[in-house]
Protein backbone atom coordinates (compact mmCIF):
# COMPACT_ATOMS: atom_id res chain seq x y z
CA UNK A 1 0.00 0.00 0.00
CA UNK A 2 1.12 3.76 -0.99
CA UNK A 3 0.65 6.20 1.55
CA UNK A 4 -0.15 8.70 -1.25
CA UNK A 5 -0.32 6.47 -4.00
CA UNK A 6 0.86 8.58 -7.14
CA UNK A 7 1.99 5.21 -9.17
CA UNK A 8 -2.14 4.05 -9.33
CA UNK A 9 -2.88 8.16 -9.80
CA UNK A 10 -0.40 7.59 -13.14
CA UNK A 11 -1.83 5.04 -14.50
CA UNK A 12 -5.16 6.03 -15.05
CA UNK A 13 -4.14 9.44 -16.21
CA UNK A 14 -1.19 8.25 -18.41
CA UNK A 15 -2.62 8.84 -21.79
CA UNK A 16 -3.04 12.83 -20.88
CA UNK A 17 0.08 13.21 -19.03
CA UNK A 18 2.18 11.08 -21.58
CA UNK A 19 0.59 13.68 -24.16
CA UNK A 20 1.27 16.75 -22.51
CA UNK A 21 4.60 15.99 -21.59
CA UNK A 22 5.63 14.87 -25.55
CA UNK A 23 4.37 18.16 -26.51
CA UNK A 24 6.13 20.01 -24.43
CA UNK A 25 9.48 18.29 -25.52
CA UNK A 26 8.13 18.61 -29.29
CA UNK A 27 8.35 22.41 -28.83
CA UNK A 28 11.02 22.25 -26.45
CA UNK A 29 9.47 25.07 -24.62
CA UNK A 30 10.83 24.22 -21.44
CA UNK A 31 10.89 27.59 -19.67
CA UNK A 32 8.05 30.10 -19.97
CA UNK A 33 5.74 27.96 -22.16
CA UNK A 34 2.61 28.47 -22.83
CA UNK A 35 1.23 26.02 -21.01
CA UNK A 36 2.63 27.86 -17.75
CA UNK A 37 0.66 30.92 -18.59
CA UNK A 38 -2.72 28.57 -19.20
CA UNK A 39 -2.50 27.19 -16.12
CA UNK A 40 -1.85 30.27 -14.16
CA UNK A 41 -5.33 31.55 -15.72
CA UNK A 42 -6.99 27.96 -14.87
CA UNK A 43 -5.44 28.15 -11.06
CA UNK A 44 -6.61 32.09 -10.88
CA UNK A 45 -10.17 31.05 -11.93
CA UNK A 46 -10.55 27.57 -9.97
CA UNK A 47 -9.57 29.31 -6.72
CA UNK A 48 -11.53 33.11 -7.36
CA UNK A 49 -8.61 35.22 -7.67
CA UNK A 50 -7.48 37.86 -9.87
CA UNK A 51 -3.82 37.16 -10.55
CA UNK A 52 -1.74 33.20 -10.21
CA UNK A 53 1.80 33.77 -10.37
CA UNK A 54 3.51 30.15 -10.52
CA UNK A 55 6.84 29.70 -9.27
CA UNK A 56 9.40 27.23 -8.51
CA UNK A 57 8.02 25.69 -5.06
CA UNK A 58 6.01 26.67 -2.38
CA UNK A 59 8.83 27.90 -0.04
CA UNK A 60 9.41 30.32 -2.52
CA UNK A 61 5.91 31.18 -2.81
CA UNK A 62 5.82 32.46 0.66
CA UNK A 63 10.03 34.10 0.29
CA UNK A 64 8.25 36.37 -2.42
CA UNK A 65 5.19 37.21 -0.64
CA UNK A 66 7.23 38.23 2.30
CA UNK A 67 9.60 40.24 -0.34
CA UNK A 68 6.84 41.79 -2.10
CA UNK A 69 5.83 43.26 1.63
CA UNK A 70 9.21 44.11 2.57
CA UNK A 71 9.01 41.98 5.88
CA UNK A 72 12.46 42.03 7.47
CA UNK A 73 14.64 42.94 10.48
CA UNK A 74 12.72 44.18 13.27
CA UNK A 75 9.49 42.56 11.83
CA UNK A 76 7.19 40.15 13.89
CA UNK A 77 5.87 37.12 11.99
CA UNK A 78 3.35 34.81 13.71
CA UNK A 79 3.83 31.91 12.56
CA UNK A 80 1.68 28.43 14.47
CA UNK A 81 3.95 26.25 16.34
CA UNK A 82 2.42 22.82 14.69
CA UNK A 83 3.46 23.37 10.89
CA UNK A 84 6.26 22.28 8.54
CA UNK A 85 9.49 24.30 8.69
CA UNK A 86 9.32 26.56 5.81
CA UNK A 87 6.37 28.42 7.35
CA UNK A 88 8.91 29.53 10.12
CA UNK A 89 12.36 29.95 8.17
CA UNK A 90 10.99 31.80 5.35
CA UNK A 91 10.19 34.84 7.67
CA UNK A 92 13.66 34.27 9.59
CA UNK A 93 15.18 33.97 6.13
CA UNK A 94 14.29 37.87 5.44
CA UNK A 95 15.70 38.66 8.87
CA UNK A 96 12.59 38.83 10.51
CA UNK A 97 11.72 37.23 13.49
CA UNK A 98 9.05 34.27 13.47
CA UNK A 99 6.69 34.19 17.30
CA UNK A 100 5.36 31.07 17.42
CA UNK A 101 1.77 30.54 18.57
CA UNK A 102 -0.08 27.80 19.94
CA UNK A 103 -3.16 26.10 17.73
CA UNK A 104 -6.38 24.79 18.35
CA UNK A 105 -7.10 20.92 20.15
CA UNK A 106 -9.83 20.29 17.28
CA UNK A 107 -8.13 21.40 13.75
CA UNK A 108 -4.42 21.35 14.78
CA UNK A 109 -4.67 25.17 12.75
CA UNK A 110 -3.65 28.53 14.56
CA UNK A 111 -5.34 29.35 17.32
CA UNK A 112 -7.12 32.64 17.43
CA UNK A 113 -6.99 33.28 21.23
CA UNK A 114 -3.08 32.29 21.72
CA UNK A 115 -2.47 34.90 18.24
CA UNK A 116 -4.00 37.28 19.67
CA UNK A 117 -2.61 36.95 22.81
CA UNK A 118 1.32 36.76 21.34
CA UNK A 119 -0.05 40.29 19.11
CA UNK A 120 -0.14 42.21 22.56
CA UNK A 121 2.73 40.52 23.96
CA UNK A 122 4.59 41.66 20.90
CA UNK A 123 3.42 45.41 20.88
CA UNK A 124 4.26 45.55 24.94
CA UNK A 125 7.58 44.80 24.66
CA UNK A 126 7.88 47.36 22.10
CA UNK A 127 11.45 45.46 20.74
CA UNK A 128 9.36 44.20 17.51
CA UNK A 129 7.22 45.47 15.09
CA UNK A 130 3.85 42.91 14.11
CA UNK A 131 3.71 43.08 10.53
CA UNK A 132 2.41 39.45 9.50
CA UNK A 133 0.53 36.69 9.95
CA UNK A 134 0.87 33.21 8.17
CA UNK A 135 -2.10 30.90 8.61
CA UNK A 136 -1.31 27.50 7.65
CA UNK A 137 -4.32 25.81 6.02
CA UNK A 138 -3.34 22.20 7.95
CA UNK A 139 -4.10 18.79 6.93
CA UNK A 140 -6.23 19.98 3.84
CA UNK A 141 -8.94 22.19 5.99
CA UNK A 142 -8.22 26.46 6.04
CA UNK A 143 -8.03 28.31 8.98
CA UNK A 144 -10.49 30.01 11.28
CA UNK A 145 -10.00 32.88 8.65
CA UNK A 146 -13.20 35.13 9.42
CA UNK A 147 -11.76 35.44 13.20
CA UNK A 148 -8.11 35.65 11.61
CA UNK A 149 -8.86 38.57 9.46
CA UNK A 150 -10.95 40.16 12.89
CA UNK A 151 -7.85 40.04 14.64
CA UNK A 152 -5.63 41.34 11.56
CA UNK A 153 -7.80 44.51 10.95
CA UNK A 154 -7.51 44.93 14.58
CA UNK A 155 -4.02 45.65 14.87
CA UNK A 156 -2.88 46.22 11.39
CA UNK A 157 -1.26 42.89 9.96
CA UNK A 158 -1.33 41.10 6.86
CA UNK A 159 -2.11 37.79 6.29
CA UNK A 160 -0.53 35.57 4.33
CA UNK A 161 -1.98 32.01 3.68
CA UNK A 162 0.26 29.02 3.38
CA UNK A 163 -2.36 26.59 2.00
CA UNK A 164 0.60 24.11 0.98
CA UNK A 165 -1.48 21.53 2.27
CA UNK A 166 -4.95 23.04 1.74
CA UNK A 167 -5.36 23.37 -2.13
CA UNK A 168 -9.07 22.60 -2.20
CA UNK A 169 -10.83 23.05 0.76
CA UNK A 170 -13.47 25.58 1.39
CA UNK A 171 -15.33 27.89 3.81
CA UNK A 172 -19.01 27.98 2.65
CA UNK A 173 -18.27 28.49 -1.10
CA UNK A 174 -14.72 30.78 -0.72
CA UNK A 175 -12.00 28.53 -1.49
CA UNK A 176 -8.37 27.90 0.19
CA UNK A 177 -5.76 30.10 -1.52
CA UNK A 178 -8.17 33.20 -1.45
CA UNK A 179 -8.54 34.20 2.32
CA UNK A 180 -4.79 35.61 2.31
CA UNK A 181 -3.95 39.16 1.36
CA UNK A 182 -1.66 37.04 -0.52
CA UNK A 183 -1.78 33.22 -0.46
CA UNK A 184 0.60 30.28 -1.69
CA UNK A 185 0.51 27.06 -2.19
CA UNK A 186 3.25 24.12 -3.19
CA UNK A 187 2.97 21.81 -5.82
CA UNK A 188 5.09 19.18 -4.57
CA UNK A 189 3.95 15.62 -5.39
CA UNK A 190 2.55 14.59 -2.38
CA UNK A 191 0.02 17.77 -2.09
CA UNK A 192 -3.21 17.44 -2.66
CA UNK A 193 -2.46 19.06 -6.16
CA UNK A 194 1.01 18.05 -6.81
CA UNK A 195 3.17 18.15 -9.96
CA UNK A 196 5.78 15.97 -11.01
CA UNK A 197 9.18 17.49 -9.27
CA UNK A 198 8.89 20.55 -7.67
CA UNK A 199 6.54 23.88 -7.92
CA UNK A 200 4.55 26.46 -6.44
CA UNK A 201 1.83 29.03 -6.87
CA UNK A 202 0.89 32.49 -5.69
CA UNK A 203 -2.55 34.13 -5.56
CA UNK A 204 -3.81 37.58 -5.00
CA UNK A 205 -6.21 40.30 -6.09
CA UNK A 206 -3.78 43.62 -5.50
CA UNK A 207 -2.48 44.40 -8.75
CA UNK A 208 0.79 46.02 -7.92
CA UNK A 209 1.77 43.12 -5.55
CA UNK A 210 1.08 40.95 -8.50
CA UNK A 211 3.36 42.41 -11.32
CA UNK A 212 5.94 42.62 -7.95
CA UNK A 213 5.81 38.61 -7.34
CA UNK A 214 5.97 38.65 -11.30
CA UNK A 215 9.56 40.74 -11.56
CA UNK A 216 10.96 39.49 -8.13
CA UNK A 217 10.50 35.66 -9.58
CA UNK A 218 12.54 36.40 -12.73
CA UNK A 219 15.34 38.06 -11.11
CA UNK A 220 13.71 41.36 -10.35
CA UNK A 221 13.03 41.77 -13.94
CA UNK A 222 11.62 44.58 -15.64
CA UNK A 223 10.46 44.85 -19.15
CA UNK A 224 12.94 41.54 -19.98
CA UNK A 225 15.45 39.46 -17.81
CA UNK A 226 17.52 41.64 -19.58
CA UNK A 227 16.63 44.67 -17.61
CA UNK A 228 17.00 44.02 -14.05
CA UNK A 229 15.16 46.97 -11.52
CA UNK A 230 15.11 45.08 -8.47
CA UNK A 231 17.17 42.10 -6.88
CA UNK A 232 15.17 39.31 -6.84
CA UNK A 233 14.81 35.33 -7.43
CA UNK A 234 15.13 32.81 -9.79
CA UNK A 235 12.15 31.01 -9.35
CA UNK A 236 9.83 29.76 -12.53
CA UNK A 237 7.85 26.76 -12.75
CA UNK A 238 9.16 24.59 -15.52
CA UNK A 239 6.72 23.90 -18.44
CA UNK A 240 6.73 20.32 -17.93
CA UNK A 241 5.56 20.75 -14.79
CA UNK A 242 2.77 22.86 -15.84
CA UNK A 243 1.84 20.55 -18.55
CA UNK A 244 1.86 17.65 -15.96
CA UNK A 245 -0.50 20.29 -13.66
CA UNK A 246 -3.10 21.16 -16.28
CA UNK A 247 -3.98 17.20 -16.66
CA UNK A 248 -4.08 16.83 -12.62
CA UNK A 249 -6.34 19.73 -12.12
CA UNK A 250 -9.29 18.57 -14.67
CA UNK A 251 -8.68 15.04 -12.62
CA UNK A 252 -8.95 16.92 -9.24
CA UNK A 253 -12.00 19.17 -10.10
CA UNK A 254 -13.65 15.76 -11.90
CA UNK A 255 -13.37 13.85 -9.41
CA UNK A 256 -10.39 13.42 -6.73
CA UNK A 257 -11.51 15.62 -4.18
CA UNK A 258 -14.99 14.01 -3.97
CA UNK A 259 -13.17 10.66 -3.61
CA UNK A 260 -10.56 11.80 -1.24
CA UNK A 261 -13.73 12.89 0.90
CA UNK A 262 -14.95 9.46 0.59
CA UNK A 263 -12.31 7.62 1.69
CA UNK A 264 -11.57 10.10 4.80
CA UNK A 265 -15.65 9.37 5.70
CA UNK A 266 -15.05 5.92 5.25
CA UNK A 267 -12.06 5.93 7.62
CA UNK A 268 -14.21 7.86 10.23
CA UNK A 269 -16.93 5.40 9.99
CA UNK A 270 -14.90 2.78 10.50
CA UNK A 271 -12.43 4.13 12.78
CA UNK A 272 -15.68 5.38 15.72
CA UNK A 273 -16.36 1.65 15.49
CA UNK A 274 -13.49 -0.17 17.07
CA UNK A 275 -12.98 -0.35 21.00
CA UNK A 276 -9.38 1.41 20.74
CA UNK A 277 -10.01 5.21 21.40
CA UNK A 278 -8.08 7.75 18.74
CA UNK A 279 -8.89 11.15 18.65
CA UNK A 280 -10.03 11.29 15.06
CA UNK A 281 -9.99 14.62 12.80
CA UNK A 282 -12.28 17.24 12.76
CA UNK A 283 -13.81 19.21 10.00
CA UNK A 284 -15.48 22.61 11.79
CA UNK A 285 -19.09 23.44 10.51
CA UNK A 286 -19.18 24.92 7.26
CA UNK A 287 -15.77 23.35 6.59
CA UNK A 288 -14.35 21.45 3.47
CA UNK A 289 -10.98 19.34 3.41
CA UNK A 290 -8.90 18.62 0.89
CA UNK A 291 -7.21 15.32 2.82
CA UNK A 292 -3.78 16.58 2.43
CA UNK A 293 -3.54 13.93 5.59
CA UNK A 294 -6.01 12.11 7.49
CA UNK A 295 -4.52 12.39 11.28
CA UNK A 296 -5.53 10.51 14.12
CA UNK A 297 -4.54 11.23 17.95
CA UNK A 298 -3.39 8.26 19.85
CA UNK A 299 -4.62 7.35 23.32
CA UNK A 300 -2.29 8.64 26.02
CA UNK A 301 0.84 6.50 26.72
CA UNK A 302 0.53 4.95 23.34
CA UNK A 303 3.97 3.52 22.31
CA UNK A 304 3.77 4.87 18.89
CA UNK A 305 6.79 3.66 17.68
CA UNK A 306 5.47 0.10 18.18
CA UNK A 307 2.38 1.02 16.39
CA UNK A 308 4.60 2.28 13.22
CA UNK A 309 6.56 -0.74 13.52
CA UNK A 310 3.36 -3.22 13.01
CA UNK A 311 1.27 -1.18 10.82
CA UNK A 312 4.86 -1.04 8.75
CA UNK A 313 5.02 -5.58 9.01
CA UNK A 314 1.42 -5.47 7.87
CA UNK A 315 2.57 -3.40 4.85
CA UNK A 316 0.65 -0.33 5.32
CA UNK A 317 3.22 3.08 5.87
CA UNK A 318 1.98 5.87 8.37
CA UNK A 319 3.36 8.87 8.97
CA UNK A 320 4.28 11.48 11.92
CA UNK A 321 3.43 15.15 10.94
CA UNK A 322 4.75 16.74 13.06
CA UNK A 323 7.49 14.93 15.81
CA UNK A 324 8.87 18.70 17.06
CA UNK A 325 7.08 21.65 17.70
CA UNK A 326 8.75 24.73 15.56
CA UNK A 327 9.69 26.92 18.61
CA UNK A 328 12.45 24.05 19.49
CA UNK A 329 13.94 23.34 16.11
CA UNK A 330 17.69 24.27 16.83
CA UNK A 331 17.69 26.67 13.94
CA UNK A 332 15.73 29.15 15.73
CA UNK A 333 17.61 28.54 19.04
CA UNK A 334 17.89 31.83 20.53
CA UNK A 335 15.32 33.84 18.68
CA UNK A 336 12.86 35.54 20.82
CA UNK A 337 10.19 34.23 18.77
CA UNK A 338 10.92 30.77 19.96
CA UNK A 339 10.78 31.23 23.50
CA UNK A 340 7.13 30.49 23.97
CA UNK A 341 4.23 28.85 25.70
CA UNK A 342 2.23 26.09 22.92
CA UNK A 343 1.04 23.14 25.38
CA UNK A 344 -1.32 22.07 22.79
CA UNK A 345 1.60 21.58 20.07
CA UNK A 346 3.52 19.82 22.50
CA UNK A 347 0.86 17.41 23.24
CA UNK A 348 -0.39 16.83 19.34
CA UNK A 349 3.65 16.53 18.69
CA UNK A 350 3.33 13.41 21.39
CA UNK A 351 0.61 11.78 20.08
CA UNK A 352 -0.82 12.65 15.85
CA UNK A 353 -0.26 9.75 13.55
CA UNK A 354 -1.34 10.22 9.56
CA UNK A 355 -2.80 7.11 7.73
CA UNK A 356 -2.17 6.62 4.21
CA UNK A 357 -4.94 8.64 2.35
CA UNK A 358 -5.45 9.83 -1.34
CA UNK A 359 -8.50 9.74 -3.65
CA UNK A 360 -7.84 6.19 -4.69
CA UNK A 361 -8.06 4.81 -1.67
CA UNK A 362 -10.81 1.90 -1.58
CA UNK A 363 -12.66 0.35 0.72
CA UNK A 364 -11.00 -2.65 1.10
CA UNK A 365 -7.83 -0.46 1.61
CA UNK A 366 -9.40 1.42 4.19
CA UNK A 367 -10.35 -1.49 6.44
CA UNK A 368 -6.98 -2.75 5.94
CA UNK A 369 -5.68 0.19 8.03
CA UNK A 370 -7.99 0.03 10.49
CA UNK A 371 -8.19 -3.53 11.18
CA UNK A 372 -3.67 -3.18 11.49
CA UNK A 373 -4.40 0.04 13.53
CA UNK A 374 -6.75 -1.55 16.09
CA UNK A 375 -4.52 -4.78 16.09
CA UNK A 376 -1.13 -2.25 16.46
CA UNK A 377 -2.76 -0.40 19.77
Amino acid sequence: MQFRDLQKQYQILKPEIDNAIQEVLTTANFISGQQVVELEEQLAKYVGVKHCITCANGTDALTLALMVWNIGKGDAVFVPDFTFFASGETPAYEGATPVFVDVEKDTFNISPVSLEQAIVKVKEEGTLIPRAIVAVDLFGQPANYPKIREIADKYGLLILEDGAQGFGGQIGSQKACSFGDISTTSFFPAKPLGCYGDGGAIFTDNEEWAELLRSYRVHGKGMDKYDNVRIGINSRLDTMQAAVLKVKLKAFQAYELTDVNRAAAKYTELLSNIDTKFALPIIAEGYYSSWAQYAILLPKDTDRNAVQTHMKTAGIPTMVYYPKPMHRQGAFEGMDGAVTDCPVTEELCKKVLCLPIHPYLTEEDCKAVVTALEAAS
